[in-house]
């Protein structure tokens, strides 16, 4: 004789649940285990080990990616109960839920959770949507990813300038402040970020409705340029969930250029449980991934250039072992007479360190920075200077290499 097939309901007081129960009460070989009262005290129940399947609704607060997954590991499988199957189904399909049962037709609920264990339920069929001509699609953008060692060798500010020289080129670009050491894009911008547009997207991303409540997150600057805050605090990078940041850069490419500043750490956490909480530099290692472009960042003097040199041994170790070859840009940043050497001598110095494409030099230009940063302006708003001179020249060397596998 088979075991019995273990039941979670979630009571929320819907209108579906007596006839739920009844119809599990009747159904031999289902044991209804608990009524939980709300997501927290499901997630609870199910660390338990001892149920196969919950019953919830497809709207009860809280239930979202981040529930489905964790049920998904104690090995608990989801079936959602809903009132409007056409509202419903493409959200089901973002956190994962893959049976529902629509609330007028109760008496299928049997057969949806009726599985072996271990396996998910079958999607009880449902009608399908009448087939709709696909729009055009808008040419996605490019990802550039700004990243460097630590040491201040000048991130925000090269991540701020190439987003700003590309909306004053006429092409519309989201900056995003993914840096989980608590990003200063919105300080150098002048930009009060009392609600964080990267934990926003956290939210709607868990939600599984970032797609269609994507323009609540940026912040419009211009009408090229729109910025993605980042986290008003450090300590509030667990709030981000991975895959976050993917959803986010997916959207927002969507016909748009997308310059994303980073964190300076690739170390991984030994130690870290994914299924418990995020780890601190996969924000970093996320934003890697998702580049067609990485600018590798350091600064002109003997300390940056051997961090920097560090750093991009670092950076194609990582790339290598993730999978991914996007073109890699090393940016010397803070080029000065004073340091004594050329730029030819800097170039000799990093061969052998993986700057195949390319090394490009910015100036040392303290005074046009301050301009900016105490007007609160990018430096293409400040005025003509020999620092947006420099970002304009890397956009035009970035801009005749496409973003494509490199060898």
């Amino acid at each position: 004789m088979a075991a019995p097939l273990v039941v979670i309901v979630v009571e929320s007081g819907a209108g579906w649940e007596p006839r739920a129960l009844a119809a599990l009460a009747s159904e031999p070989g289902l044991v209804l285990l608990k009524r939980c009262v709300d997501v927290d005290d499901l997630l609870a129940t199910a660390s338990t080990g001892q149920a196969d399947v919950a019953v919830v609704g497809s709207e009860v607060p809280g239930l979202d990616r981040g529930v489905v997954d964790r049920l998904a590991e104690h090995g608990v499988r989801l079936v959602a109960i809903t009132h409007d199957v056409e509202t419903t189904r493409s959200r089901a399909a973002r956190i994962g839920l893959e049976a529902l049962v629509a609330s007028d037709r109760i008496e299928e609920l049997p057969a949806a959770l009726r599985q072996t264990p271990g396996t998910r339920p079958t999607r009880v069929e449902l009608p399908e949507e009448p087939a709709r001509p696909s729009p055009v699609a808008p040419v996605a953008g490019r990802v550039v990813v700004v990243w460097g060692a630590n040491g201040a060798p000048g991130r925000t500010t090269t991540a701020v300038g190439l987003a700003a020289e590309l909306a004053r080129r006429g092409l519309s670009t989201v900056l995003v402040d993914a840096d989980p050491y608590g990003g200063a894009v919105a300080q150098h911008l002048g930009v009060l970020d009392q609600v964080s547009g990267l934990l926003a997207a956290a939210r709607l991303s868990a939600a599984g409705t970032l797609a269609e409540r994507y323009a609540e997150v940026p912040r419009r600057l211009s009408d090229r340029l729109h910025l993605v805050t980042g986290l008003p605090r450090p300590d509030r990078w667990r709030e981000v969930r991975p895959g976050t940041l993917g959803d986010l850069v997916t959207r927002a490419r969507a016909g748009s250029q997308v310059v994303v500043d980073t964190g300076f750490s690739l170390e991984t956490d030994p130690y870290a449980d994914p299924a418990a909480r995020p780890e601190r530099n996969g924000l970093t290692h996320e934003a890697l991934g998702l580049a067609d472009e990485v600018v590798v960042v350091g600064s002109a003097d003997p300390v940056g250039l051997a961090r920097l040199a560090r750093a991009l041994r670092d950076i194609h170790d990582h790339l290598a072992e993730a999978g991914v070859r996007p073109a890699v840009r090393v940016v010397v940043n803070r080029m000065r007479p004073t340091l004594g050497w050329r730029e030819s001598d800097v170039t000799s110095m990093l061969a052998g360190f993986g700057a195949d494409d390319g090394v490009h030099f910015l100036p040392e230009d303290q005074p046009a920075v301050d301009r900016a940063l105490v007007a609160g302006r990018s430096l293409a708003e400040s005025g003509d200077s020999a620092l947006s001179r420099g970002h304009a020249a890397l956009l035009d060397a970035m801009a005749g290499s496409p973003a494509v596998a490199r060898r």
